[in-house]
């Protein structure tokens, strides 16, 4: 049986479309769908779940693809070859037929039960985006996560708990309408970067957060990180374009800030080599 909390918050204004983008999953995926379908059919009255296979060379289409045959609320979107995690999202955002989108990770480490925390707020904020309260990841994947909300925060004026974690609501109205062009980790960025220009509603609700028990995390390989700080230099210069669409004199202001937190990361990473040196 479930918690009678998920009965009792299950109270949102209209369909939810669950994402679930997996790339070699096929070690989690049974586990996950299966316990999503358990949660949303006691939770949820109009639900659909949407996993994108992002070029996967294990068996995840297939397995997704069973499911979807045993039940026409499951769709399955294939990328003929890895398109990275922001375009798994944009892909699933495209399809959603939902007025509330939420996104999950298929890897196992978030369990669909604590959608019962996030619901309670869905009518009233535009985005509702689950944190980590005990992040079970190893060291450099935390050190990778702390420079990167410094960077958020100094370059974007992004100031939340967990901007990456893989478990959010959003407005489907909102997210579609935002111009996401992303095509790695930087989707979670992207997104609050632009819903911010457009001042939305957001929440952070705590969450919990389990040990990967199988298949190979991606997100510290130094490619991804080296292309997510590739794409922070783009998006800032997007936010900016956007922000002079939006006020000219905001915009100017918005890029001499940006100009000074540029010099102070450099600033502080050159005054942590001397250190280092001494």
């Amino acid at each position: 049986m479930l918690d009678s909390n998920l009965k009792a918050s299950a109270n949102i204004n209209g369909k939810l479309s669950l994402i679930l983008p997996a790339r070699n999953e096929e070690a989690n995926l049974p586990r996950v769908l299966g316990r999503c379908i358990e949660v949303l059919n006691e939770t949820l009255p109009d639900w659909e779940i949407i996993v994108v296979n992002d070029g996967s060379q294990d068996k995840t289409g297939e397995i997704a693809e069973g499911f979807a045959a045993r039940d026409s609320r499951i769709r399955v979107i294939h990328h003929p070859r890895n398109l990275g995690y922001g375009s798994a999202w944009r892909s699933g955002f495209a399809a959603a037929h939902g007025q509330y989108i939420m996104c999950m990770d298929s890897d196992g480490q978030f369990d669909i039960g604590d959608i019962s925390l996030l619901l309670p707020y869905v009518n009233h904020y535009d985005i509702v985006a689950g944190y980590r309260t005990k992040r079970q990841d190893p060291a450099h994947r935390k050190v990778n996560a702390a420079i990167f909300h410094l960077a958020a925060k100094l370059l974007f004026g992004i100031h939340l708990k967990d901007i990456d974690c893989g478990f959010k609501i959003f407005r489907a109205s909102l997210i579609k309408s935002l111009p996401l062009k992303a095509p790695g980790a930087l989707i979670n960025l992207e997104i609050f970067s632009f819903a911010k220009l457009r001042k939305a509603s957001i929440i952070e609700v705590g969450v919990h957060h389990y040990p990967r028990t199988a298949g190979v995390s991606t997100g510290a390989k130094p490619s991804v990180v080296l292309q997510a700080m590739a794409e922070i230099l783009l998006l800032r210069l997007r936010v900016w374009k956007e922000r002079i669409k939006v006020s000219p004199l905001v915009g100017a202001g918005a890029a001499i800030g940006a100009l000074f937190a540029v010099l102070g990361i450099a600033t502080r990473a050159r005054n942590r080599t001397r250190k280092e040196r001494h």
